[in-house]
């Protein structure tokens, strides 16, 4: 086991810390094949981490085809479109009931105009659409799943300009996931029409030892909360989903990803401050970025952290390497992303309630110590100058420095 080099963590007041070295590459001694086809090929999407919009974190069941069309609009006028946000996802609680052939409609009381209409005034405005199904015969709100139809939903998805599918496990039984999951791949693949597969089963079966070349994404964790840490109360708050997620590092890529959740950014459970090292977090983690906030009504500290196209750039980097974290000591914490052109997105995360010093060193950046490299903090939007062999700064409480250094 290789040890990561070690850095130097000091607190405000000047005393310094040495950090513990951790594990870069620990053997998994669950790992498995990938899968257990290993003559599938994947579907060729989503070789950057998808960005869009869904409707559960905001509006649960309430969602209806008002909120998507106001969110449709409110994504090109806000500028989101324009800085990668492309799919708008109905999550669960749009469908009716089967008809007598067994075809999934939608609840006319919530999308008068039916789903085809809504894909097209989505498509229209230059954005892509996505809906949400399950694996079971049952949603997790009770509606109609996909069990027993999944070739007849896939079928009716691509006829209604579906390009984006969000497949949840709830009421799924003693059904085998990885069956399942392929099961409904085949049968968007079998459409014929290119639809990103979004795998919603909470990271309990563990899809990404098996399902690299079965979904473009899969859910590691539970459902996240709109708080900063995990408590009784709030099991999976934000910083407990990083630290589910942060250790799948190596099963990311090009067209599969990890996925710790969509976005709670602005949905007033944190602060602007956390809101930023949540998002900071999620583009260091090559996470899709699906905002989940009420877009038409969000304030302009909120739309900034969204649109900020430096730090989206870090998650959208095509050499598609997952960042993670390389050295911690208490609450201060050292993360680093591969970037293209061999540079690097290093963060600095303060976990604590007081500021706090961080230094990194280029050895443990997999960097020669005397290697001097242009720095640019991200969220200032600002050139730091060269820096050689070390960047340290003070970091505020429950905050994040964030620079792309480059040669």
């Amino acid at each position: 086991m290789r040890k990561l080099p070690r850095v130097m963590l000091g607190l405000m007041a000047g005393a310094s810390l040495v950090g513990a070295a951790c594990a870069e590459d620990a053997p998994d001694p669950n790992r498995l094949p990938p899968s257990q086809e290993p003559g599938r090929t994947a579907n060729g999407l989503a070789l950057t981490p998808p960005m869009g919009w869904n409707s559960w974190n905001k509006f649960a069941c309430k969602v209806n085809e008002q909120v998507i069309r106001e969110t449709a609009d409110s994504l090109v006028a806000s500028g989101m479109k324009d800085a990668g946000y492309q799919y708008v996802v109905i999550d669960d609680c749009w469908q009716g009931a089967r008809d007598k052939d067994g075809f999934i409609t939608a609840d006319a009381s919530r999308f008068p105009s039916g789903i085809k209409a809504l894909a097209d005034y989505v498509h229209s405005k230059g954005l892509k659409f996505g809906i949400y199904s399950d694996a079971g015969r049952l949603t997790c709100g009770k509606r109609p799943g996909s069990q027993g139809h999944e070739y007849q939903d896939a079928a009716t998805y691509a006829r209604w300009g579906v390009d984006y599918l969000k497949y949840d496990w709830c009421s799924t039984g003693t059904r085998n996931a990885e069956e399942a999951y392929a099961l409904m791949a085949d049968a968007l693949r079998a459409t014929g029409r290119p639809i990103v597969f979004s795998m919603c089963e909470w990271g309990q079966n563990k899809a990404w030892l098996w399902a690299e070349k079965i979904g473009n994404l899969w859910r590691s964790t539970g459902d996240i909360t709109d708080k900063w840490d995990g408590t009784v109360t709030y099991s999976n708050g934000m910083m407990r989903i990083v630290d589910q997620n942060e250790p799948l590092w190596p099963y990311a890529g090009p067209g599969h990803w990890n996925d710790p959740d969509m976005l709670e950014v602005g949905n007033g459970g944190m602060t602007t401050e956390e809101y930023r090292t949540h998002f900071s977090l999620w583009s260091m983690m090559a996470a899709p970025l699906i905002a989940g906030n009420d877009v038409a009504r969000m304030t302009p500290e909120i739309r900034a952290i969204l649109t900020n196209r430096e730090v989206i750039a870090v998650d959208q980097d095509a050499l598609g390497r997952q960042g993670h974290r390389v050295a911690k000591d208490g609450d201060g914490e050292v993360w680093m992303k591969p970037l293209a052109g061999g540079g690097r997105a290093l963060l600095l995360l303060n976990r604590g309630d007081t500021p706090r010093t961080i230094r990194a060193d280029w050895a443990m950046l997999d960097l020669p110590p005397a290697l001097k490299l242009s720095a640019r903090d991200v969220w200032a939007h600002r050139d730091l100058g060269q820096k050689a062999s070390s960047y340290a700064v003070s970091v505020a409480p429950h905050a994040v420095s964030m620079v792309v250094l480059r040669p």
